[in-house]
């Protein structure tokens, strides 16, 4: 039976594949793990340098050493001292073969694959022979692992942290910047033309009151403050309609609530068929802004 069954190697930084191991094996678990290794590679920064992860007959074992991690999918059984003893075996032979340089400027997945054929042999030997030919080596990985025993880190943690760090935590249907809206229909684009024709009026209207008011009736300030509060609200509008956002419905109604009071406020410099148009349009905008709905997404197969 194999006790080492793939081995990993990826840049630390970014969580690029270096290189692999050729795997003709169809354990299910396995498969799984390999998917695991590279969660992992993607939060391999914010990792310590030496860590296990445990499932249920295959164990996860990793080091990383100079911007890369040496990662390998081993039997429960194994040792852990032999496991990361073929780590730091693997670790010397591609440091050997392959400087920091080289790794710093690799551009393109698995440009060491070549790689693979040292894997191989060492595999069969930890597999075949029983371990390292130099005795030697283990007793200093164990007494290694003795003073600084690796860290045990749990997949879920390490899941968590991977996607608060790309963004997509808390992806139901009320949050989830990431998620495709319904096509915008021809109401919907009837509303954009019109929220933006209502947004253009109010910041001209802004604009124009500003040096009337500042010279001659500071009064009228209030005004300005009205007409240039209503043009950010209706842009916020066309913003709702076209992207998803949390809270959706909450912003929708902020928004319409603000617009209203404005134009009321404004009741004297516009007459009543203006403030009627221009409330109508937010309201227009509004439903339909609650009324688009998100697309169905099936769920995700890759990695």
């Amino acid at each position: 039976m194999s006790l080492i069954l793939f081995a990993f190697l990826v840049r630390v930084r970014d969580g690029l594949p270096l290189s692999a191991s050729t795997d003709f094996e169809h354990n299910r678990e396995l498969q799984e793990r390999k998917q695991q290794l590279k969660t992992i590679s993607k939060s391999l920064a914010r990792l310590p340098d030496r860590a296990t992860i445990k499932g249920q007959q295959l164990n996860i074992y990793f080091v990383s050493s100079e911007g890369v991690s040496y990662m390998s999918v081993c039997h429960s059984s194994i040792p852990v001292a032999k496991a990361f003893c073929f780590l730091e075996d693997l670790r010397w032979e591609f440091t050997a073969c392959f400087n920091s340089t080289a790794v710093a400027l690799a551009a393109r997945p698995y440009p060491f694959l070549e790689f693979d054929s040292t894997i191989q042999k060492l595999k069969q030997q930890y597999n075949h022979r029983h371990g390292p030919a130099l005795e030697v080596t283990l007793a200093e990985v164990q007494d290694d692992l003795r003073i600084h025993p690796p860290q045990v880190i749990d997949l879920d943690e390490v899941e968590l942290t991977n996607g608060i760090a790309n963004g997509h935590m808390e992806q139901g249907p009320a949050s989830g910047q990431n998620q495709r809206l319904e096509q915008v229909t021809a109401p919907g684009i009837l509303s954009l033309v019109l929220n933006i024709l209502c947004a253009s009026l109010n910041v001209i209207r802004g604009v124009h009151l500003i040096e009337y008011t500042f010279q001659d009736d500071h009064d009228g300030i209030w005004n300005v403050v009205s007409f240039l509060l209503a043009f950010v609200c209706c842009a916020f509008q066309c913003h709702l309609y076209l992207f998803h956002s949390s809270r959706k419905k909450l912003k929708a109604f902020v928004l319409l609530s603000i617009i209203i009071l404005c134009n009321l406020y404004l009741f004297g410099p516009r007459n009543m068929w203006q403030l009627i148009f221009h409330i109508s349009v937010a309201s227009f905008s509004t439903f339909l802004i609650i009324t688009r709905k998100l697309l169905d997404r099936p769920n995700d197969c890759g990695v």
